[in-house]
């Protein structure tokens, strides 16, 4: 028979299809596997329909048969198959779906979930094949049809034998090349796993014929087992996802069996989210929020995503735009018939549906999430332990623009429960006329509960959050305040806390000693902005305050990132008024003034070693002490 040319059109894109639409190659198995499952789908759906006699849905099956001599794969359905007409238009014509028009035609259907929208897939066969035989006999009809082609040449069509219904496509699988091994697509196991991976939740069964091995029969004593090879025919997925399942049919180590097995974790999941949503956006959704951080998860290599499936079949291993980066920790996937997919269907196209899904998602993990916090504290605490990092980041981030959904999530060490609470709890506690909800920050709880700027706070009884992580202050500098209660240091200048009568004999005292505090400051020179008397400390001599709105904490992590500009905090060393050494300062003064410099290096040296601050000069600051114990 002659053989038939593509159209103009068609050729082009045939060839742009062969060299640049799909990414990986193993993706042609998924397309001609989705096209056999859409085949049967039709003949099962006018079986009901048209109540057709003789088809059991248990008959139906999708085989695979691998001929490694001839260099062959073939992919075998018992759908509905193909006239010639169906041969001429589906496959004569790139870009033409019959499974699109099928949809078209009953999309007042609920039950149709028909996989192949763009009819292009079919033509990936040919990244893998020299060439590529169509067999396929119509339901009802008494003959076949053969539809063969090399690629964008043309085809040729004619009557073939085909004892029944169904259509079988023959890949003639290419040589080896220097970059490329097609033998692979020969090989049993390797299709095993492009199915697994891709395909595992088709329908119907997907059959093959595998090697196994077994021993023959009980080796006598002493002697070494011997072992044969046999054919067994094996079914290569599970076809019922467990997300579409209901949940009263899943037990919890269904759940997390499958989380083990799926994302490779030893652990089981914290919190399994298993949701199933129609409406405007209809999809089902199996979360897990792991038991702990992955070794990569706050590094650059650390990939977020879900994977996303269109009716069982994979699409996205890492689909990014279904999870905010804030619950980038979140392991699981999605899957959707309402997403518009591009022509090759490994990227998703950004539409309305994409973000609608992801929004609702965001609500339900924070639900999910804020019923572990009230339900199992004990397990939310290990949960923070290994993500809160990314919580606070989230609360950073975009100007604080997630404030109001994470911050009822976040936990803060307590200085007078001795333990993690939220602000929730946290403004629950506070004392009647309290301002501020206030914070200490340093390398751990231990050195924020040592701090010099902390004890009158707890002097008074006002509980006081300990924040050791670098991102802490920035977070909580972002969200401002909480119920109305503004967050503030310790190291603030005010901490709404004045008594007038301490406040007065502050400032007289201040005044008294200003000539004092100049020359503090001028043998400082511009490492203080100010020197003056405390009112927050009760024990300790001296503390560093910040005056503006970069605090000591801030300077720190700031400076501590890798680049060439550094910034600075107006720093106030404060003296305390009661303490010995401030009486001992004011009698250098008037009698050694001179002193009172080195005296003044050595306060401001020892308040930046209280702040967990690098000194200057070391060496100078240990020849102060030495000298001062020598006298």
């Amino acid at each position: 028979m002659a053989k038939k040319k593509f159209k103009a059109e068609s050729k082009r894109l045939l060839d742009m299809m062969i060299n640049s639409i799909y990414t990986h190659k193993e993706i042609f198995l998924r397309e001609l596997i989705s096209n056999a499952s859409d085949a049967i789908d039709k003949l099962y759906y006018h079986s009901l329909t048209e109540n057709l006699s003789g088809l059991n849905r248990d008959d139906f099956a999708i085989r695979l048969e691998v001929d490694k001599e001839a260099r062959t794969l073939k992919i075998s359905d018992n759908g509905c198959g193909m006239t010639q007409e169906d041969l001429e238009n589906n496959l004569g014509v790139i870009a033409q779906s019959g499974s699109f028009q099928f949809k078209r035609e009953n999309n007042k259907q609920e039950d149709i979930d028909i996989i192949g929208q763009f009819g292009v897939g079919f033509y990936s066969a040919f990244m893998v094949s020299d060439e590529v035989t169509v067999i396929s006999r119509a339901y009802g009809a008494d003959k076949a049809f053969e539809w063969k082609s090399s690629g964008a040449d043309g085809y040729t069509i004619e009557e073939a034998d085909k004892a029944s219904h169904g259509t079988d496509i023959i890949l003639k699988i290419k040589e080896n090349t220097e970059d490329e091994n097609y033998d692979e697509y020969l090989e049993g196991y390797r299709l095993q796993g492009i199915v697994k991976k891709y395909s595992d939740y088709i329908r119907y069964p997907i059959k093959m014929d595998m090697e196994r091995s077994r021993m023959k029969g009980e080796p006598k004593e002493g002697e070494q087992p011997e072992y044969e090879t046999y054919i067994e025919n094996v079914t290569l997925n599970s076809m019922v996802p467990l997300w579409k399942k209901n949940k009263s049919e899943v037990s919890e180590e269904d759940y997390n069996q499958f989380y083990k097995d799926k994302f490779y974790d030893y652990e089981n999941p914290a919190k399994v989210i298993h949701s199933s949503t129609e409406g405007a956006s209809t999809y089902n959704a199996l979360l897990f929020i792991p038991a702990h951080a992955p070794y990569n998860y706050y590094s650059k290599e650390y990939e977020k995503g879900l994977q996303l499936y269109a009716s069982g079949v994979l699409i996205m291993d890492k689909c990014a735009d279904l999870l905010p980066d804030h619950f980038s920790f979140v392991r699981g996937l999605v899957d959707s018939q309402d997403l518009s997919l591009n022509i090759s269907r490994e990227m998703l196209q950004h539409d309305r549906q994409l973000k609608l899904i992801e929004s609702r998602l965001e609500k339900k993990i924070k639900s999910e999430l804020l019923s572990m916090l009230k339900n199992d504290r004990e397990k939310y605490e290990a949960f923070f332990k290994s993500f809160g990092l990314q919580l606070k980041y989230g609360v950073y981030t975009a100007y604080g623009a997630n404030k109001e959904l994470l911050q009822d999530l976040l936990l803060f060490y307590s200085s007078s429960e001795k333990k993690m609470t939220t602000l929730e709890e946290y403004v629950g506690r506070m004392k009647e006329g309290q301002k501020y909800i206030y914070y200490a920050c340093a390398e751990t709880t231990d050195r924020a509960d040592r701090l010099p700027q902390t004890e009158l706070l707890k002097d008074q009884g006002y509980e006081i959050l300990y924040l050791t992580d670098d991102i802490d202050e920035f977070a909580l500098k972002m969200m401002r305040d909480f119920s109305e209660k503004e967050f503030r240091s310790v190291s603030d200048k005010d901490l709404g806390l004045e008594n007038k009568e301490e406040s007065e004999e502050i400032k007289k005292k201040n005044e008294e000693s200003a000539e004092l505090f100049r020359f503090m400051k001028d043998a400082l020179g511009d490492k203080v902005a100010d020197v003056r008397l405390s009112e927050r400390l009760k024990s300790h001599p001296v503390c560093l305050s910040s005056g503006g709105g970069l605090s000591l904490e801030m300077e720190k992590v700031l400076n501590s990132m890798p680049n060439d500009q550094k910034v600075k905090a107006d720093r106030v060393l404060e003296l305390n008024p009661n303490h010995p050494v401030f009486e001992a300062l004011c009698k250098k003064f008037a009698d050694e003034p001179d002193q009172v410099k080195k005296y003044a290096g050595l306060l401001y040296d020892q308040a930046l070693l209280i702040e967990g601050l690098p000194i200057e000069d070391p060496v100078s600051f240990s020849n102060a002490i030495c000298e001062l114990m020598a006298k």
